[in-house]
């Protein structure tokens, strides 16, 4: 087995963090020869090119972005150890990497993840937003430890990862109280041509939306959609229209948006999924999300 270098990765991580070999050559106190010479070293052990030259400038590669993320992650580690080692050796915190789907509820997610403080005292949660796709990638490559999501991994990305069901809601509609109120007598049929404010076409919850309203009947009038959940409930906030958000959540929605509940349905539940590249849930933090999910936030 082949050992890597680590001088050599410095070197490396040195030039694409700085941008130019130059810039790398003063923070290291070495010559541009002598990093330059290393580089092609560390790429002929790897088999792989790290950069590419674009005019005067050094871009990194698919797979030069890659070993930098690598690397960065074990330098920082390296820079933790020190620091660990100077506080003594149980002081380091535990970092724990979450993805969030963008669509997922930022009320849900802050209860979903509650429970991992619990867990783990001394923990830093480190939180990355964005669609599914590009969070699993990130769990792929053990960027993250678990995936929040209100849906199961897509089949059309090419990642190994397993599905683990937390829990669902049932939904509940608000709005200010000075629209409440007419609505609140014959829910849901007074939604009829009422304002609303949706998710936007083609989200999972705004397909169980429209599935609902066709089935029972009303067609509110939409006044606006948003792919942010928080937006929405601003929206909702100022007296713009009737809003959607999970029952799980109702409670922190009324105090924090200043609004009134109208109604709810249990024909309306959104999922959501733990997505992990375990089989079986091992991370305690995750464990201990699960757990509450199941027993008390989505039971």
């Amino acid at each position: 087995m082949a050992w890597l270098n680590y001088h050599h990765l410095l070197y490396f991580w040195t030039v694409a963090r700085t941008g130019t070999i130059a810039n790398a050559s003063r923070e290291l106190h070495l010559s541009q020869p002598t990093i330059s010479t290393q580089l092609k070293t560390l790429e002929e052990s790897l088999g792989q090119k790290l950069f590419q030259r674009a005019g005067r400038r050094l871009v990194l590669t698919d797979v030069g972005r890659a070993t930098f993320r690598y690397a960065d992650e074990i330098f920082r580690l390296g820079r933790e150890l020190q620091e660990s080692l100077a506080r003594g050796p149980m002081s380091r915190q535990v970092r724990f990497a979450v993805g969030v789907a963008d669509v997922v509820p930022k009320l849900v997610a802050e209860r979903l993840l509650q429970p991992a403080y619990t867990a783990i005292p001394d923990m830093q949660l480190e939180v990355h937003e964005g669609h599914v796709s590009q969070l699993l990638v990130k769990l792929a490559l053990h960027e993250l430890d678990v995936v929040i999501s209100d849906q199961p991994a897509p089949h059309d990305v090419k990642v190994r990862a397993f599905n683990h069901h937390l829990g669902a809601s049932s939904t509940t509609f608000f709005a200010k109280a000075a629209l409440a109120g007419p609505l609140k007598k014959t829910f849901p049929k007074s939604l009829e041509a009422a304002p609303m404010l949706l998710p936007l076409t083609g989200s999972s919850s705004r397909l169980l939306l429209d599935e609902w309203f066709e089935k029972v009947g009303v067609r509110p009038k939409v006044v606006g959609e948003f792919d942010d959940s928080a937006l929405m409930k601003v929206f909702g906030a100022s007296g713009r229209g009737v809003f959607a958000a999970p029952s799980a959540i109702e409670d922190e929605v009324v105090r924090q948006f200043e609004v009134q509940v109208i109604g709810r349905t249990e024909e309306v539940k959104q999922s959501y999924y733990a997505i992990s590249v375990e089989r079986r849930l091992r991370h305690p933090a995750v464990v201990a999300i699960a757990e509450s999910a199941r027993k008390d936030v989505l039971s």
